[in-house]
């Protein structure tokens, strides 16, 4: 995966690294440009949040223990972004995607509990087909819905519900830094048995590493593949 160019859309800071904080460390020791796009990135657009320089320290340090680069950051309203116009979404979407020439894009998955989640999953997928309308990036490779800790697994029943069946081996180390780089914006981790705790950090991850005869992993639902870009 060395000669691609990972994008991660989310609409909030800490859902990149809930979703696939051990994953993007994993890539990016191995030499893979990661980067995150975050929709609610400005604390303006956000309630019950520090101050701008606040937020902006801990999505930094978030950034610099999981070495990715530096994230995109947009302006939509936190928990409302089904009152934006989602040819808004999608088109700031669609600029992440042109700016990093993003070859694999990870999101929340579209049955997610919070809302914001399921219209950022909606405007990636229509955002995803870019290189498929002319414009000049590069031919999808994959994409991928991500499990997000208090969203994803918080979905009930009777709507789309998380169906993993991809996974990578992120290691202990892995689950280190993801751990770490979370606790790295305040109030965000909580004691167990919240899932935001390093307890379910640790343990989510054991579950889909045994799932899949891994040691510790993240999973994800795969909505698009290029089978001839895995096996070459």
């Amino acid at each position: 995966m060395t000669d691609d160019n990972v994008l991660i859309v989310v609409a909030h800071p800490d859902d990149d690294v809930l979703g696939c904080g051990g994953t993007a460390y994993r890539l990016a020791q191995r030499g893979v440009a990661v980067r995150a796009a975050i929709l609610c990135g400005q604390v303006g657009a956000r309630n019950y949040r520090p101050t701008d320089t606040a937020l902006a320290d801990d999505m930094a340090r978030a950034t610099e223990i999981l070495g990715i680069g530096t994230p995109i950051l947009g302006d939509f309203p936190n928990i409302q972004m089904n009152t934006v116009p989602h040819l808004e979404l999608v088109q700031f979407v669609e600029g992440a995607i042109v700016e990093t020439q993003a070859t694999r894009i990870f999101t929340s998955h579209p049955g997610d509990l919070n809302d914001d989640h399921r219209q950022v999953s909606v405007a990636t997928q229509a955002a995803a087909r870019l290189a498929q309308r002319g414009t000049d990036v590069p031919p999808l490779r994959s994409l991928h819905y991500m499990e997000i800790l208090s969203a994803t697994d918080w979905a009930f029943r009777g709507g789309d519900v998380f169906a993993p069946d991809t996974f990578f081996e992120i290691g202990l180390d892995g689950v280190d830094a993801k751990t770490r780089a979370l606790a790295a914006y305040r109030d965000v981790m909580r004691p167990y048995p919240h899932p935001r705790s390093p307890e379910g950090l640790a343990g989510l991850a054991a579950v889909r590493g045994g799932a899949a005869g891994l040691e510790h992993a993240e999973a994800f639902q795969t909505a698009y593949l290029d089978l001839g870009s895995v096996v070459r």
